[in-house]
């Protein structure tokens, strides 16, 4: 009505703009929003370079599951050198390679016992993680480090190795020494 309004005055130039600003509003409001067409493609888009991105994402959790281990590995070893200095006893990080699981343990009245705290709950590897230990000493079928109150440790390699070949390794190359871990022939002390 009102466009008709002013196609009837088409010869004045003011009514010539309301009339192309009536048309921009109508053509405004039907433009606004995307097709279903348009979603419907970003979707597609979005799905294919996710599908192609899911198996490199899936390797980099895997490898972080293993650094992080050997990250908790390094620090129950600083927590057991720590603890056995300052209470004057025996410490000991106990692996079993079967199981795939590790744990600390004290001397406590001339036995070992776990921990009561959450350094001394056992801890488990990452699912198809194996264990390669050199230097550790034994007592049965459990392989252990020890920390002594002098602050010396059991001089040992600990080599955690994941399903895709990669290697992450701890090492104290001496009983006065501190544990690093070692990534691609890396050093990194205290962590990586």
């Amino acid at each position: 009505m009102i466009l008709r309004a002013l196609q009837a005055n088409s010869n004045c130039d003011a009514c010539i703009k309301e009339q192309n600003l009536v048309r921009g509003n109508m053509q405004s409001e039907r433009s606004v929003g995307f097709t279903l067409l348009e979603l419907i493609l970003v979707m597609v888009i979005l799905s294919t370079v996710l599908a192609m991105a899911a198996p490199s994402l899936r390797g980099f959790f895997a490898s972080r599951q293993l650094q992080d281990a050997a990250a908790q590995i390094l620090a129950l070893t600083q927590f057991a050198r720590s603890q056995a200095v300052s209470e004057g006893t025996t410490y000991r990080l106990n692996f079993d390679p079967d199981e795939a699981t590790y744990w600390l343990t004290a001397n406590q009245s001339g036995a070992l016992e776990e921990l009561g705290v959450e350094f001394g709950r056992v801890f488990d590897l990452p699912k198809d993680t194996e264990l390669e230990l050199e230097g550790l000493e034994q007592d049965g079928h459990e392989r252990y480090i020890a920390f002594e109150p002098q602050g010396t440790v059991t001089p040992a390699t600990i080599g955690l190795i994941d399903r895709r070949g990669s290697i992450v390794k701890l090492y104290c190359p001496a009983a006065t020494e501190s544990f690093s871990i070692i990534t691609n022939g890396k050093n990194h002390v205290g962590g990586i």
